[in-house]
């Protein structure tokens, strides 16, 4: 057989099984219904935080409501604030809910309302308060399962006054750095 033919062929072949598994993302990635919040620890632990409940409101938009789960958080007072946290032993990992009015809504290209709701900051055990410059932020993409977040560092700081434009998501992929994998307790986040 022609070698150009068999290339093209087999270009096809590949489109067609990525079209081929293409539903199975989407559908899985719906934002609709009620799903559950799992923080993916180090150490293996798949711990749930609670729920988010999409409601679509058409064109591929839809509201979100997070309902986080404070029974299985600890209180701590860190630096003269309250805060809900997970202690992992090698590190205490505390949500940080974002302070300010915002539209939250999601589609399938934009989670980042999503994404500032799920603010985290992280500590040592035996550091006394908090750095704000600790924060976590999670990048949500599509997979088979639902949703997965990976973390990227951010300094809290940046939010520590209302932002000039309330519709407009601060922490664009400017103000965030990759987190090396086994870097941090909670290496990822998943909504499914």
């Amino acid at each position: 057989m022609n070698p150009i033919r068999l290339r093209v062929r087999f270009q096809v072949c590949l489109f067609a099984a990525f079209l081929a598994g293409w539903p199975a993302v989407v559908s899985a990635a719906e934002l609709d219904g009620t799903k559950t919040i799992f923080a993916n620890t180090r150490d293996k632990q798949r711990i749930p935080l609670g729920t988010v409940r999409f409601s679509p409101r058409g064109g591929g938009v839809s509201s979100f409501e997070i309902s986080m789960d404070h029974a299985r958080f600890a209180d701590y007072f860190l630096s003269m604030k309250e805060f809900k946290c997970l202690d992992g032993k090698v590190e205490i990992v505390c949500h940080v809910p974002y302070p300010y009015s915002n539209p939250r809504t999601v589609s399938a290209k934009d989670m980042s309302w999503l994404e500032h709701d799920l603010l985290f900051l992280f500590k040592r055990p035996g550091e006394f308060g908090a750095s704000m410059r600790n924060g976590l932020y999670f990048r949500l993409e599509p997979d088979e399962r639902g949703w997965v977040g990976s973390p990227q560092a951010i300094d809290l700081n940046y939010i520590s006054a209302p932002p000039d434009a309330a519709d407009v998501a601060p922490y664009d992929p400017a103000t965030r750095d990759d987190v090396a994998p086994g870097e941090r307790w909670i290496e990822s986040l998943l909504i499914e």
